[in-house]
């Protein structure tokens, strides 16, 4: 049932480990997990319900910033397309890349 979802432990990923005070220091210290579609997508998590705003605003920045930071050298033209948030139940709001960037 997790395997075709993804959602089974993964090495790579991190959530299979020897040195599991580690990882759990690592989550707790901020760390962010994202992954990538075939589309070119990218979903991760930003907060919870319970974070303020400005926490929101935060997390949201830091993400954009390490996937721009990420951006391959031979990458020519618009990296960042398009943005959105969206809940896990509900619609999604487009936000200006413009502003994001």
């Amino acid at each position: 049932m997790l395997g075709p979802r993804n959602l089974m432990p993964n090495p790579k990923t991190g959530t299979v480990t020897n040195d599991v005070a580690a990882a759990v220091n690592e989550v707790k210290g901020g760390k962010i997990a994202f992954k990538v579609d075939k589309a070119g997508i990218i979903h991760a998590s930003i907060g919870r319900v319970s974070f303020t705003p400005e926490k929101l605003a935060g997390n949201a920045q830091e993400l954009i910033n390490a996937i721009v930071k990420l951006k391959p050298t031979t990458s020519k033209g618009t990296y960042v397309k398009g943005a959105a948030l969206a809940p896990t139940m509900g619609p999604g709001i487009t936000i200006d890349t413009k502003s994001i960037l």
